[in-house]
């Protein structure tokens, strides 16, 4: 199923925004940016190279290896093509490495004795990569190589991007994960001031400065990238991390609208299965929709993901083949942001998973946290359950990484237990709580997109704070909340009642106007915007 609807008036002015990549005669844009990567390789071979290439520095890892693996078999025993092959089953982050294929494909490599010494570098970092030692250990050998590669070869813009992307794979989980990405940002925008219709120099630096205090370094390239590269949808999503962390939700929706359309797109093209699309931009732009109060746009969205659930586990029943995992991947996240974002809790119980889904204990995890939760604020007992079920998952553990880590299941049980509490009106006890599971919060990686626990600490801290009658105390806490999560249409609302509550009359007209600002094309009928029109009609500024 297309993308149902999808803001059809938005679509029109993302086409003034950016350039078109569906054209009149039904032809779409095959453009990848520039990239300028000379080897020793036949003129036929170079050109499917540097697509190649070019399609590695936007991570369309599928045209990637297609493009390397055609340079090779125009020209068998081209050298650079085999790099290109190796380097494609690399995905610094998401911390994922093929290093079996890619070990095969530079076994392939016989003869070096016509390449030159710039060539003969790229293959001995790339063999680094994939040598002896433990991931990381390579990861950072390879980066050190990509080091020398850059410094020996100044003029050498993919040597410099190459090098940035290292720095951005060590830095997922290093101490020094922060120096790192300023440093692998500052050499994208080197590149970036040298060709703005390079790939690497807009992608990169958004990945560097994806973080709420960074965000602003960043929006020339967020601007940018799309236009760089129109035929990939990763290109036309990758705007909205920055558009997102500055609360910039009408530019956060075209970028995602984009992202979906195009992959929508190359799948029905190319014949790929359903679970090529990018749901990654779907779940996104579900929960942007959700940040601006286009509630019914949302409900659309979440539909396309249930029946795309439905759809693949019916082929997967008739034609005998295994269901896509991919089609199912973000659901639960999509299910947290309709309940939570709408404070929708009979949503949580009502909705019962597509039929054949199978999820991982993460994502059966965070189905519990929405469901206990949810039953918390309805007074439930049922809460108690998902939560011991939730308890029990954590402490048979699950396989962790970058994403997913313990400590979420931890805040989830501590927010829970939270809800429970302030139910009954034990204040203290669930600030306490939230107090925990704020500590947890802080040591978790820097906000990136929706929130990956769902529910952001500080701001149901606020939420607790404001029930229990300490509406300074709570604006304290949206305000934090805000810093984190910038234009947060849930902590703008709490800023503005904590306010109200606190007979901060200007503060509350600031609040909820700024939250009428964000809802500007809300659905109609919804309380919020009657609760913030009503405050700013009977307290006019005087």
């Amino acid at each position: 199923m297309s993308l149902p609807k999808i803001a059809i008036l938005s679509l029109a002015v993302f086409l003034a925004w950016a350039p078109v990549f569906t054209f009149a005669d039904g032809s779409h844009s095959t453009s990848l940016g520039t990239v300028n990567f000379p080897t020793s390789g036949s003129k036929e071979a170079q050109g499917y190279f540097q697509r190649g290439v070019a399609a590695l520095h936007s991570f369309w890892y599928e045209e990637a290896l297609n493009s390397f693996r055609q340079s090779t078999k125009t020209v068998p025993g081209f050298v650079m093509g085999y790099w290109g092959e190796a380097m494609a089953h690399n995905h610094p982050l998401w911390e994922q490495q093929d290093a079996s294929a890619a070990r095969e494909a530079l076994a392939k490599i016989k003869d070096m004795t016509r390449t030159t010494a710039r060539e003969r570098a790229y293959i001995g970092a790339v063999r680094i990569l994939y040598g002896e030692g433990d991931k990381p250990s390579r990861d950072a050998a390879y980066s050190r190589a990509m080091e020398k590669v850059h410094l020996d070869y100044p003029e050498d813009l993919e040597a410099a991007c190459f090098y940035s992307l290292s720095l951005l794979g060590m830095s997922r989980d290093s101490d020094k994960k922060f120096r790192y990405r300023v440093k692998a940002g500052a050499v994208a925008m080197e590149v970036f001031s040298r060709n703005p219709d390079h790939p690497c120099a807009a992608h990169y630096t958004i990945h560097a400065f994806d973080h709420p205090d960074l965000a602003v370094l960043a929006l020339p390239a967020a601007r940018r990238y799309a236009e760089i590269a129109p035929a990939s949808h990763h290109a036309q999503h990758m705007p909205a991390h920055i558009f997102l962390q500055s609360g910039m939700w009408p530019e956060a929706a075209l970028s995602n609208e984009a992202g979906w359309k195009n992959s929508v797109d190359w799948v029905k093209r190319e014949g790929l299965s359903r679970g090529k699309r990018d749901y990654h931009s779907l779940q996104w732009l579900h929960y942007v929709y959700l940040q601006q109060g286009r509630t019914n746009l949302a409900g659309e969205i979440f539909k396309t993901k249930l029946e795309d659930m439905k759809d693949e586990e019916s082929e997967s029943q008739t034609q005998g083949s295994k269901a896509n995992k991919r089609v199912g991947k973000y659901y639960e996240r999509m299910l947290g942001a309709a309940v939570f974002e709408r404070e929708d809790w009979e949503l949580a119980e009502a909705l019962k998973e597509p039929a054949g889904w199978k999820p991982k204990p993460y994502s059966k995890a965070a189905i519990l946290f929405i469901r206990g939760f949810s039953a918390a604020m309805l007074g439930r007992p049922e809460a108690e359950t998902h939560l011991a079920s939730l308890q029990a998952i954590r402490e048979e553990g699950f396989g962790k990484n970058h994403f997913k880590r313990p400590e979420q299941l931890d805040i989830w049980s501590l927010e829970v237990q939270a809800a429970i509490q302030a139910e009954r009106k034990n204040y203290d006890e669930a600030i306490t709580l939230m107090k925990k599971a704020i500590a947890l919060e802080e040591k978790l990686p820097d906000p990136s997109g929706p929130p990956r626990i769902i529910k952001p600490t500080y701001e149901l801290l606020g939420e607790i704070l404001l029930r229990a009658g300490k509406p300074k105390e709570a604006a304290e806490q949206f305000a934090i909340a805000l810093s984190r999560h910038h234009n947060r249409a849930r902590s703008l609302l709490g800023a503005a009642r904590a306010a109200a509550d606190n007979n901060d009359r200007k503060g509350a007209r600031d609040g909820y106007s700024k939250f009428l600002a964000v809802w500007s094309e809300a659905d109609s009928g919804l309380p919020e915007v009657s609760e913030a029109r009503s405050y700013l009609g009977k307290h006019k500024a005087p």
